[in-house]
């Protein structure tokens, strides 16, 4: 029996969700693993347990519009410069790096104090 576009969809969160917990699963660094759509619409996030976020609610939701509005407007310079390979956003107390897949972004919050960000960020693209 065929699955309902419903079933499809609760489905692809779920192997969403997956990705994150194996995505917070690879480093005690990383902080937080979430996937956000195209018009930033959290899909799936998972916060690493005992950490608290830096960002209240409405933050949230202003960061990840602003992310996928800037991977959205991205797309068109592709052909010039080439397929994105990450984004690294490094702030006082905490490295944003962004990954786009499938149309969708892979946003992971790591500790600033983390050592090897490098080997962390090249152990996510190969889990991506």
């Amino acid at each position: 029996m065929a699955k309902t576009p419903s079933e499809i969809w609760k489905d692809k969160i779920v192997q969403y969700r997956k990705k994150c917990q194996s995505i917070i699963g690879l480093s005690k660094s990383i902080r937080y693993a979430g996937i956000v759509n195209a018009y930033g619409r959290t899909l799936t996030g998972i916060v690493r347990p005992n950490v608290k976020p830096l960002l209240k609610s409405e933050q949230v939701k202003n960061e990840f519009f602003i992310i996928s509005t800037l991977m959205t407007l991205r797309k068109d310079t592709v052909s010039a410069v080439g397929k994105l390979d990450y984004v690294l956003l490094q702030h006082q107390k905490v490295s944003i790096v962004i990954f786009q897949k499938d149309e969708m972004t892979y946003y992971i919050s790591i500790d600033r104090s983390a050592k090897n960000i490098d080997k962390i960020i090249n152990t996510i693209k190969k889990t991506i």
